[in-house]
């Protein structure tokens, strides 16, 4: 594990409970391909980042079945303190009905037909950011 004098790299179970609260993150995937990013509101299920996308949509094609990257943060702009995690792995479309119903008392309410994609998080990396010195 590499450190520095303003960042510390993160073990799988560092990165694992920095996801765990959820929140906004960064799928990353490509299209017609080139590099692309798309915002998901996520939820970590176990080890794997859940998130839903419209069905049709752009990010739904990209991600039914592919491998693609998942990144999230905190960082404070002000004393440059925080973290970052980024995760690869493999998607897969949720389908249980018991773990879907589930997962939509976690998720935000979806307000038009969703495909719910599970990333198994197969790669963990992740920093935290020790601000600045002086």
């Amino acid at each position: 594990m590499q450190t520095s004098a303003h960042h510390s790299e993160l073990d799988r179970g560092a990165c694992l409970m920095l996801l765990a609260g959820g929140g906004v993150g960064r799928v990353v995937f490509t299209e017609a391909a080139m590099p692309a990013v798309a915002p998901v509101v996520y939820h970590m299920d176990d080890e794997e980042v859940v998130f839903r996308t419209a069905v049709g949509s752009t990010l739904a094609a990209a991600t039914w079945a592919r491998v693609i990257a998942f990144q999230a943060d905190c960082i404070d702009l002000r004393t440059h303190t925080g973290w970052t995690v980024l995760g690869v792995g493999q998607t897969h479309e949720v389908v249980d009905g018991v773990r879907l119903a589930a997962l939509g008392r976690r998720l935000p309410a979806a307000l038009v037909p969703v495909h719910t994609i599970a990333l198994r998080l197969e790669r963990l990396s992740g920093l935290r950011l020790a601000g600045r010195s002086g």
